[in-house]
C-alpha cells in the first residue's frame, strides 16, 4: 500500500498496519545512501552481514514480519562503529533452551532493544509485544518482569533522547506512517558501555 493511501486510511479511522516491505522500504530510504546499509526480510534466522567495500551492509530480518523487522533495525541502530564492523555485531546466538545464566545474560542484552523496537512500533503505529524468545520463559512470570524492564527502558530513551541513526528512523516511520514522534534527540550511537546502564 503506498505511504499516500496509508496516510490517508489513518485520517479516515481506518488504520491499516504497514507491512514489512513498507517498513524496509522507509529504513532503506533513510539509510541505504547515507549508512550504505539495507534492510531485507525472507530469511528464517535473522542476521547483519557488514559491508565489504564498496557494497552495503545487509540486514536479514525473519520471513514478512514487520516485528522482525522493527527488531533487526534496533539492533543496527544501537551497534556502535565496532560492532558494526563484525557479523552478527559480534554477538554469538544461543538458542533456547537456555540455562538460567544464559537466559539473564540475553535478557539483560534484548532489553535496550525490545525497548527501542517499542519505540519504533509506536512511530509505525503497530502493536508491540515483548519476546523472550524462550517458550519456557514465555509461559513465566518473568514475561511480565520483562515487559517492565522494556517500558522503563523506553520511557529512558524518551526522556533522555535516542542515538542519531534511531532518530533518523523514528522521524521517518512517523512522517510515513503517522505514529507517536515525542522524542528527543540523542547526540550518541550506542555502544556496549552505554547498554549497561
Amino acid at each position: 500500500m503506498p505511504a499516500r493511501w496509508t496516510k490517508l486510511s489513518r485520517k479516515r479511522g481506518h488504520v491499516a498496519e504497514p507491512s514489512d516491505i513498507e517498513i524496509a522500504s522507509c529504513f532503506n530510504a533513510t539509510f541505504a545512501r547515507s549508512h550504505h546499509t539495507v534492510l531485507v526480510g525472507g530469511v528464517l534466522a535473522p542476521y547483519y552481514l557488514p559491508a565489504a567495500a564498496p557494497h552495503r551492509s545487509i540486514i536479514r530480518y525473519r520471513e514478512n514480519f514487520a516485528a522482525s523487522a522493527l527488531h533487526e533495525a534496533a539492533h543496527w541502530c544501537m551497534a556502535g562503529q565496532h560492532r558494526l564492523r563484525q557479523r552478527d555485531f559480534g554477538y554469538w546466538y544461543i538458542p533456547s533452551p537456555r540455562s538460567e545464566e544464559e537466559s539473564a545474560a540475553f535478557l539483560a542484552a534484548e532489553c535496550p532493544v525490545q525497548a527501542l523496537e517499542q519505540i519504533f512500533a509506536e512511530a509505525a503505529g503497530l502493536p508491540f509485544r515483548v519476546s523472550l524468545d524462550d517458550l519456557g520463559l514465555e509461559l513465566s512470570s518473568r514475561r511480565q518482569e520483562f515487559a517492565a524492564e522494556v517500558q522503563a527502558r523506553a520511557r529512558t530513551w524518551r526522556d533522555h533522547g535516542l542515538p542519531r541513526r534511531a532518530q533518523g528512523f523514528v522521524h521517518s516511520l512517523t512522517g510515513r506512517f503517522g505514529g507517536r514522534s515525542d522524542l528527543q534527540a540523542g547526540e550518541h550511537d550506542v555502544d556496549e558501555a552505554i547498554l549497561r546502564t
